[in-house]
């Protein structure tokens, strides 16, 4: 059976081996990471919003909070610890599963274990890393026992619950929401390690500035901030002082927090359109830069600017679609790293070009009558007559051929009766629409004549 009281390569790592409730205690060899993890609630930094006095972690914690809980967040905020503490601190068995190698048979066999367990006045809490790995099938099998509360179920994920957990299990658990880190916890999780017997134990100092620097380059992730600590400081004699200059030298990147296949992928590309849309260039090539640092298809960013293109922007800008295909076709042809300047060219002009969302709003009308049934009949006069027969039935009799009137335009129904008012394309003032307003107007009352 896979168990573990805690999985000491933080929250993504799983691991074997079962001591009751214990706290996992790493060896003095152990990541930097894994020998600072909290020993208390209380030295948990940050996630106040939860584990304050009276707020739901901590009432568990209390004994006056039952509910099984699902900790949702991204990594390095303390999903595993959390969990891990909760049985510890009330005393309960604490039991591990992953996700990645656990299947419907090892939830089984720990629910068994559970109830026998609890038989005999020792309840136990559930751990599942990773939950949103689970089948269904392997969810739906631990609802009785939630619901029962045969086990407290503590769940981590680092995807939105609400879409990666099914329904019932849901309404059975209290979702809690973990936040990355701020810049001040995260320095104080650093200024800790450099200073407690389980981490550097004050073999070297370091100064604010490099303290700043592993804060920015940590991205909020408590566990990242603690490796970039431990790999520059191995950089540094006894007694030493960490400088910025070491940390740039032994860090060589900030790696960037996405997941192509989770949250931060629908996250980063909403914000990165949002930007565009909203007309803020700057955000939308930190955006861009984002998903391009972390290994996003660029093919994927690409085909959302020419979706943007005509969603956002239309009319207003009809440069905009031809840049948008434009740099699709250079993201085809050549790829990255060089593709990334057409990304950014037509991120650029996106985001600068007036917007509009007439375009989708015209379309959309249309596509709404239709189905709503209010289509009618082509009127007979527009209908095809290249057949024999044709006239006999009335098609194509008294049509009316636009290039005879000198101004290439002329008073004729071309809408089904039943929508001969219709107007679905209706310009904005922005941009390029600003002139088509006119000559829109313009066109219709000619066309419709005395009928509109």
């Amino acid at each position: 059976m896979a168990q573990a009281t805690l999985f000491p390569g933080g929250d993504d790592d799983g691991g074997d081996g079962d001591n009751g409730t214990g706290y996992f205690h790493p060896g003095d060899h152990a990541p930097l990471a894994a020998r600072m993890r909290p020993r208390s609630l209380d030295e948990v930094v940050g996630q106040e919003h939860i584990l304050g006095p009276g707020k739901p972690l901590r009432r568990l914690v209390d004994g006056s909070g039952a509910a099984s809980v699902i900790l949702y967040g991204p990594p390095g905020t303390g999903k595993t610890t959390i969990a891990s503490l909760v049985s510890a601190e009330t005393e309960r068995r604490f039991v591990g599963l992953s996700a990645l190698n656990a299947g419907v048979k090892e939830v089984r066999t720990v629910i068994d274990r559970a109830r026998r367990d609890l038989i005999d006045g020792r309840p136990t809490v559930l751990f599942i890393d990773e939950v949103h790995r689970f089948s269904k099938t392997q969810q739906d099998a631990l609802l009785g026992a939630v619901e029962n509360r045969i086990v407290l179920l503590v769940a981590a994920t680092t995807e939105n619950p609400s879409f990666s957990v099914v329904a019932p299990l849901l309404s059975r658990s209290l979702i809690l929401q973990l936040h990355p880190l701020g810049d001040d916890d995260v320095a104080t999780v650093v200024r800790r390690a450099l200073v407690d017997e389980r981490g550097l134990g004050g073999r070297v100092t370091a100064t604010d500035e490099a303290v700043d620097q592993l804060v920015a380059l940590a991205g909020g992730d408590a566990r990242r901030a603690l490796t970039y600590t431990e790999a520059a400081a191995e950089a540094v004699p006894d007694g030493g002082e960490l400088i910025v200059e070491t940390v740039r030298e032994n860090v060589d990147r900030a790696i960037v927090r996405y997941d192509r296949d989770g949250d931060q992928h629908y996250d980063v590309t909403s914000a990165f359109i949002k930007s565009v849309r909203g007309s803020d260039v700057d955000a939308a090539l930190h955006y861009l830069a984002r998903m391009i640092e972390a290994g996003e298809d660029p093919r994927f960013i690409a085909r959302r600017l020419v979706i943007l293109a005509s969603e956002d922007i239309g009319m207003a800008d009809p440069g905009a679609l031809p840049m948008a295909v434009a740099a699709a076709q250079t993201v085809a042809l050549i790829g990255l790293p060089e593709a990334r300047l057409a990304l950014a060219q037509a991120t650029i002009h996106l985001a600068t070009s007036p917007k509009s969302n007439a375009v989708i709003t015209a379309i959309d009308a249309a596509l709404h009558d239709v189905r709503e049934g209010r289509s009618g009949h082509v009127p007979p006069h527009l209908r095809d007559g290249h057949y024999a027969g044709a006239k006999k039935l009335g098609n194509a009799v008294g049509y009316r051929y636009p290039h005879d009137d000198p101004r290439g335009i002329l008073d004729q129904q071309y809408l089904p009766d039943s929508l001969a008012d219709a107007c679905y394309y209706l310009p904005t003032g922005h941009g390029g629409e600003q002139r088509l307003g006119d000559v829109v107007g313009r066109l219709r009352r000619i066309i419709r004549g005395n009928r509109k």
